[in-house]
């Protein structure tokens, strides 16, 4: 199994890429620590995973909050004596689809605030546990708007490519301590709209555009060199290999899961 025996702390871990991350990390041997806000969230994606064989625990932790971060991490290093596998899964609805003459400093602000505030915390707190035991692997999450240009991508594209500038730097920082940094930029995901913040946020930007969300995901599709979105399954599958020693050499990296939408 790729992570047998490995220690996984999963913020976001209740979401649609997290919870789909905990099953994928279970299945492949790790013993996972799920944090986020919503128990009940945490609570259905732990009994997939341990259906899966895994030794599961959870959390509630505000992952916006660096204190609360920090009392969880160590909780966790004392209790398994290690953190190998750190990911960042954590999202939040925001505002798409709107010309910047129609978007508030607020609106967008709102995340690339809150992404890079989350993915500093939580990547601070597990880098001390990773430094003294000269060994781990954070992941970040971002998304094709790092690299998209168009109307309504201001906050997006900002707070996307903010992230994975920061995880390059931190890949720089951390690497001389034997600590790999990732960050995994998958495109939309079709089956994540029914559970994910995503679905109402794609909704509000199909209707800024004026067109049906079924027509809007189909430009979706239309924009990808494989004629079709990633799948959770998919990208919790490659955050499984690239947490795992296979992916031992790879580090400052941001991996292109967007079907073909971008081309490196």
């Amino acid at each position: 199994m790729l992570l047998e025996n490995k220690v996984a702390v999963i913020h976001g871990g209740g979401g649609s890429i997290g919870g789909a991350a905990a099953r994928v990390f279970a299945r492949e041997g790790a013993r996972l620590y799920l944090a986020g806000r919503s128990l009940p969230r945490l609570e259905a994606a732990a009994s997939a995973a341990r259906a899966e064989g895994a030794e599961v625990e959870v959390a509630v932790v505000d992952a916006m909050d660096p204190d609360a971060v920090e009392r969880h991490v160590d909780d966790v290093a004392e209790a398994a004596g290690r953190i190998d596998i750190a990911l960042n899964a954590v999202g939040f609805d925001h505002v798409q689809g709107l010309p910047i003459a129609e978007t508030s400093l607020d609106d967008y602000l709102h995340p690339v605030v809150g992404y890079l505030q989350t993915n500093f915390a939580t990547a601070k707190a597990v880098a001390r546990h990773m430094i003294a035991q000269r060994s781990g692997v954070i992941l970040t999450i971002s998304t094709p708007g790092a690299r998209l240009t168009g109307r309504g991508l201001l906050g997006n594209a900002a707070q996307s490519a903010g992230l994975e500038g920061f995880s390059r730097a931190l890949a720089g920082e951390l690497g001389p301590d034997g600590v790999r940094v990732v960050c995994v930029r998958p495109h939309a995901m079709s089956d994540a709209l029914a559970t994910s913040y995503t679905g109402a946020m794609f909704g509000r930007t199909a209707a800024a555009g004026g067109i049906p969300m079924d027509e809007w995901l189909t430009g979706l599709v239309g924009m990808t060199v494989l004629g079709r979105l990633p799948t959770l399954e998919e990208v919790a599958d490659y955050l499984a290999f690239v947490a795992s020693d296979r992916a031992r050499s790879m580090t400052g990296a941001i991996a292109n899961l967007s079907a073909g939408a971008l081309v490196d």
